[in-house]
């Protein structure tokens, strides 16, 4: 039987994280949950997540710059980011390629659907580049 994924969610408006933790956890993954950017770092390094979903603009560091500070660690570097944010429209998303910094961004709202598959993608990619890690 597959390991259960862990997500970790980091978003600064508590209803979107309860929100997505609600929903992902229906879909089978361990989601682990922090406020800020600060909180996603040490929680990255502790618990080792298989994906980390954060919002660009929070308060403290934003997502941008936990994303460096992780792909600076060697205990970190190869988690795969998806950015979910407000910054951006669909139509800017369309324009950017939905990339920021080497990192999948998606516009707030995302239907749920649109973000599972987006999940799963990026999970099959991670898994397929890094065979050897756990």
């Amino acid at each position: 039987m597959e390991q259960q994924k862990k997500i970790l969610l980091v978003d600064d408006e508590p209803s979107l994280l309860a929100a997505l933790e609600r929903t992902l956890s229906r879909k089978g993954y361990r989601i682990i949950t922090a406020p800020n950017g600060q909180n996603a770092i040490s929680l990255a390094k502790r618990h080792g997540p298989d994906l980390i979903i954060m919002d660009i603009s929070m308060p403290g560091i934003g997502g941008e710059e936990v994303a460096a500070k992780l792909g600076e660690d060697p205990q970190t570097r190869n988690i795969p980011v998806i950015f979910l944010t407000g910054l951006f429209s669909r139509d800017q998303q369309q324009q950017r390629g939905h990339m920021i910094g080497g990192h999948i961004f998606v516009a707030k709202p995302v239907e749920t659907e649109a973000l599972l598959q987006i999940i799963q993608d990026r999970l099959a990619a991670s898994a397929v580049a890094t065979p050897d890690q756990q």
